[in-house]
């Protein structure tokens, strides 16, 4: 069993989702505009926004789309996605990229509980917790 995570954006569902891809190296990205939906869905003809996009990267996939209305849309709250890496060095790359043009709000060290740490908020709102697996590092 595993839970994905699924973001909601208003309107650059794309712009993230490529943006990940590349953070994450994806081996996969898939987009899906509203305007491919069935016209008897009824699903609004949007195509500068997408009813589903995800990346694959390795085992692991992240979802999000934009909201069809955007008087329906609210900020992501209460919670962050945590990606763990092998090494030091991928943690803080990634920690770093994701941070740039975002907030951080623990700077990237080491802690009691990782050799690397850090939270953020990218520029898409997303609030992420980067963190070296030192159980994976050291196997």
């Amino acid at each position: 069993m595993t839970f994905t995570p699924y973001m909601f954006f208003d309107g650059n569902c794309s712009e993230a989702i490529d943006f990940y891809a590349d953070v994450f190296g994806a081996d996969n990205v898939v987009k899906m505009p509203f305007s491919d939906a069935p016209p008897d869905v009824g699903l609004p003809a949007l195509d500068d926004r997408f009813m589903h996009a995800q990346i694959d990267v390795g085992d692991t996939v992240l979802m999000c789309s934009d909201v069809a209305d955007t008087t329906q849309f609210e900020p992501l709250a209460g919670f962050a996605v945590a990606h763990q890496t092998k090494t030091l060095e991928e943690a803080k790359t990634k920690f770093e990229r994701l941070s740039d043009g975002g907030k951080v709000t623990m700077p990237f060290e080491a802690t009691f509980f990782s050799s690397g740490f850090g939270v953020c908020y990218d520029k898409f709102g997303t609030h992420w917790m980067i963190m070296v697996d030192d159980e994976a590092a050291n196997s």
